[in-house]
């Protein structure tokens, strides 16, 4: 028996809108593929005969997202369902943006527009059979990514479709066909025309996918890596010696991959990535053929950010990965006092030591493939959770006392308050007694008048 999509009640009763007044509705998108890879859908996208304006008058709460292309979403029972009507595209002028979009009156017609087979399925509402004219469910039993028709015509209207068959590739787990994948070169000069946020996105969903190493592996063999991020290009073939069993790249991609995975955790994918780019430019070689790559993480620091604001990044996900990046080299010794490390936690921010600790370990991994815990991890976590189950001082907020207290005193606003609160601070860090008001005021008087008397 021809298998059947289970359509739910609630797409019944919408596409039954759409057959009394006379029009066809077909779940399509990523729900259909989900169906056939046994994940749950996310979201529903339906297809349909019905033009924009016909879907508005169906339902009573619209939302015209896309009107020039045909897309409408139907907001039912709190549901936001996207709908676009059948349709063509006439060529591609700059390998983004179809030059026209025209409608069209079958499903078959607008599946072949679609990028990848297993994109192209549709399921017929409400009765639930589907539609596969390229032999998407094929490829999805096959775990193959293949175009809709000819790879480089798919690949030269849309320069983001060799992005996204990289992603998908990663994401799913799937191999690319052969066709497919020796196209991805031939339509570089395409790909370079999509706008750094298109391909940011799909960069970021494949670093936040379980094993990112595929797709990273693919957007270097492809070019695509060259062409978006050169400068990681620039650490291939650059040896490390000593215990490292890869050069930079690979240690990188690695890295990278042995990070937490989810969206979440998308800054920590990223510093594993970038956390060793500064090395070709920090890397001196000795007499013996040794070689050191001194202060590599500032160089790394300084290009991670460089390089994720070129690729517009928030300014907050700049500032953690960058952090974490120019910390990844941290030193622990078990003589520290417990000052010491109090100040560690001040450096770091005790909200980034967990990062920063997933990074360090997803680094010793990369160092040969196999994963040990460092000994000095094990003992500096259990020494950083000893003190921060104590109410210590990490912050000038944590203090007894504030700006106010100290002006109630007789300093004045300015710097020179600043400069006594950062030194309580540091008093504090140093004997965690210290914070009380009664302890503080007199300590921030007296360093008041030492530093009135140097100036």
């Amino acid at each position: 028996m021809e298998q059947k999509f289970p359509v739910s009640s609630l797409l019944k009763e919408i596409s039954g809108y759409f057959h009394e007044a006379g029009f066809s509705a077909y779940l399509v998108g990523g729900a259909v593929r989900d169906f056939f890879l046994k994940k749950k859908a996310s979201d529903w996208d339906i297809a349909t005969n019905a033009q924009p304006q016909e879907v508005m008058r169906l339902f009573r709460r619209t939302i015209p997202t896309g009107i020039e292309h045909g897309t409408v979403t139907i907001i039912y029972k709190n549901k936001h369902i996207e709908c676009t009507t059948f349709r063509t595209e006439t060529d591609y002028i700059d390998g983004r943006h179809p030059a026209a979009v025209a409608y069209t009156a079958s499903i078959e017609a607008d599946l072949a527009r679609r990028d990848f087979t297993m994109n192209a399925i549709a399921v017929s509402l409400p009765d639930g059979e589907i539609v596969d004219p390229f032999n998407g469910r094929a490829d999805i039993r096959a775990g193959r990514i293949q175009t809709v028709g000819n790879p480089l015509d798919r690949f030269l209207e849309d320069g983001l479709r060799p992005v996204r068959a990289v992603r998908f590739a990663a994401q799913l787990d799937f191999t690319v066909d052969a066709g497919t994948l020796q196209a991805i070169p031939q339509a570089l000069h395409i790909t370079k025309k999509i706008s750094i946020e298109r391909f940011r996105e799909e960069f970021t969903k494949m670093l936040s996918c379980q094993t990112p190493l595929t797709g990273l592996r693919l957007m270097e063999s492809t070019g695509l890596l060259n062409l978006f991020i050169p400068e990681l290009m620039e650490c291939r073939g650059i040896g490390q010696g000593s215990y490292h069993h890869f050069d930079v790249l690979d240690h990188s991609f690695l890295v990278c991959n042995a990070c937490p995975a989810g969206m979440e955790h998308i800054h920590i994918r990223l510093a594993g990535l970038f956390h060793d780019i500064g090395k070709p430019a920090a890397r001196k070689e000795a007499a013996d053929g040794s070689c050191t790559f001194y202060r590599h993480e500032a160089i790394s620091e300084k290009m991670t950010r460089s390089i994720m604001r070129r690729l517009k990044y928030s300014n907050a996900e700049i500032e953690k990965t960058a952090h974490l990046v120019a910390e990844h080299m941290f030193h622990y010794d078990p003589s520290w006092t417990d000052a010491a490390v109090r100040r560690f936690i001040v450096r770091v921010g005790k909200e980034n030591i967990d990062d920063l600790f997933a990074l360090r370990k997803a680094d010793v991994f990369g160092l040969t493939g196999t994963y040990a815990e460092p000994n000095f991890l094990v003992e500096f976590t259990a020494r950083i959770d000893t003190l921060l189950k104590e109410d210590g001082a990490y912050s000038l907020k944590d203090l007894a006392v504030n700006g106010k207290d100290l002006m109630a005193i007789g300093i004045p606003a300015g710097k020179c308050l600043g400069l006594v609160l950062h030194d309580l601070l540091e008093t504090v860090l140093d004997d965690p007694a210290q914070n009380t008001k009664e302890a503080l005021l007199p300590i921030a008087a007296a360093l008041y008048e030492r530093i009135q008397r140097f100036q």
